[in-house]
C-alpha cells in the first residue's frame, strides 16, 4: 500500500505546477522544465485521484451489498462495480509505484557509447560495425544527434573500436541496458564450408558527465603527447597532436588522436575520461547498496553476455529477460529496438518494486 501522503503530494504538486505555468511569471528555461514535470504528472494524475477516492467508493458499495433491505439486482450491480473498482485500483497502484520509484539521476543525461570488437577476429570487427550502424539508425529514427569521438577501422572494413557521443532526450535511460557482450552467430563471407561462426563485440554506454558531476584536479592528471599514427604505424601527422590522458587516482587512461589539433584531442579525451570516472563512482555506490542482492538487469557488467544475434534463424535473444524476437533484420534496422528496450525497462522496474 502506498502512503496517502505520497499521493497527496503528487496531487498538490500537479495543482501547483498548473498555477505556476498559467501565471506567465516564469522565464523560458524554467517554463520548459516545469512544463516537462507537469507533462509527466499528467500521465499519472487521474490514477492518483482515483487511488485517493477508492476507500470511500468501496465503503459506499459495500454498504449496498451488505444492506439487507437492498434487492438482489442492486446488490449484484454493486458487486460488479466493486470488482471493477478493485481491478482499476490495483492497476493505478502499480502505475503509481512505478512512478514513485527512485529515479536514476543519470537517466536524463546524454550518453557516450563505446563499441569494441571482441573474440572472432575480422568477423568480430564486422559485427562491431553492424552494431554501430544499428545505433546510428536508432539515433536517426529518434532524431538524436550522434557525434563520432574516435574510430578505428579493421582491414575487413569493420570496426576495431568506435566511440561516439549521443545527445537528445533521455538518452541514457534508453540505452543503459545495452552495456555488455553482444554475440553474433552467422556464416562469414570468407567461410567456404557454410559453417556458422560465433563472434562477439562489447558495448559500453556511459552517462555523459558534465564538469559539475566530476571534479578532476589538474594535479591528478598525467598528459602525454605523441605523434598520431596511421595504418601499419605510418606517420600521418608531423606534429605531436595525439594525446594520452591518465587519471592517476583511478588509473583510467584515454588516448585520442582523431583530430589534427592537440587542443581538440585533449577536449575529446577529457569528455571520455570524465564520463568513465563518473560511471566508476556510480558503479561503486551501486555495488555498496546492492551487496545483499544480485540483479539480472542493469548491472553494467561489460563481461556479461547479454544478447545473441542469430542470423541463420533470423532471431535476436536478450538473455537477461529470456526474450526472443524473430525480427533480426528489423532489429538491426532499428525498427524493433524499442520493443526490446521497453521490455527490459519494465522488467528492471519490476525488480526494483520487488526489492522495495
Amino acid at each position: 500500500m502506498i502512503p496517502k501522503k505520497n499521493i497527496d503530494d503528487l496531487i498538490y504538486k500537479h495543482s501547483n505546477l498548473e498555477k505556476e505555468l498559467s501565471s506567465g511569471n516564469l522565464d523560458k528555461k524554467l517554463f520548459a522544465e516545469k512544463s516537462k514535470e507537469y507533462s509527466d504528472l499528467n500521465e499519472i494524475i487521474d490514477d492518483a485521484k482515483s487511488y485517493i477516492s477508492f476507500e470511500n467508493e468501496k465503503i459506499d458499495l459495500e454498504k449496498i451489498i451488505n444492506d439487507k433491505e437492498s434487492d438482489n439486482e442492486i446488490k449484484s450491480m454493486a458487486k460488479q462495480e466493486l470488482d471493477e473498482l478493485q481491478l482499476n485500483h490495483d492497476k493505478s497502484e502499480k502505475k503509481l509505484k512505478f512512478f514513485l520509484l527512485p529515479k536514476d539521476e543519470a537517466d536524463k543525461k546524454n550518453a557516450i557509447i563505446e563499441i569494441r570488437a571482441g573474440t572472432g577476429g575480422l568477423e568480430a570487427s564486422l559485427f562491431a560495425g553492424d552494431l554501430f550502424k544499428m545505433y546510428e539508425k536508432v539515433c536517426n529514427k529518434k532524431k538524436w544527434n550522434l557525434e563520432l569521438i574516435s574510430i578505428s577501422k579493421s582491414e575487413a572494413g569493420g570496426l576495431k573500436e568506435v566511440i561516439a557521443s549521443i545527445r537528445g532526450s533521455n538518452i541514457y535511460s534508453t540505452l543503459k541496458y545495452e552495456s555488455g557482450v553482444h554475440r553474433v552467430q552467422r556464416v562469414p563471407d570468407t567461410e567456404t564450408q557454410g559453417r556458422v561462426h560465433t563472434s562477439a563485440a562489447t558495448v559500453a554506454v556511459l552517462p555523459e558527465a558534465e564538469e559539475v558531476d566530476v571534479k578532476i584536479n589538474d594535479s591528478d592528471l598525467r598528459i602525454d603527447v605523441f605523434r598520431a599514427g596511421g595504418p601499419g604505424g605510418q606517420s600521418v601527422n608531423t606534429t605531436d597532436s595525439a594525446v594520452r590522458i591518465t587519471h592517476i587516482p583511478t588509473g583510467i587512461s584515454v588516448s585520442q588522436q582523431d583530430e589534427k589539433s592537440q587542443h581538440k584531442n585533449k577536449a575529446k579525451g577529457m569528455k571520455i575520461l570524465r564520463s568513465r570516472i563518473y560511471e566508476l563512482e556510480r558503479s561503486r555506490i551501486d555495488q555498496e547498496r546492492s551487496k545483499d542482492r544480485k540483479t539480472k538487469i542493469g548491472t553494467g557488467d561489460r563481461s556479461e553476455r547479454i544478447r545473441t544475434y542469430n542470423f541463420p534463424q533470423g532471431r535476436v535473444t536478450d538473455h537477461r529477460i529470456n526474450l526472443t524476437l524473430h525480427k533480426l533484420e528489423e532489429f538491426l534496422e532499428g525498427e524493433a529496438f524499442d520493443e526490446m528496450i521497453e521490455t527490459l525497462t519494465l522488467q528492471a522496474q519490476e525488480e526494483s518494486l520487488n526489492r522495495l
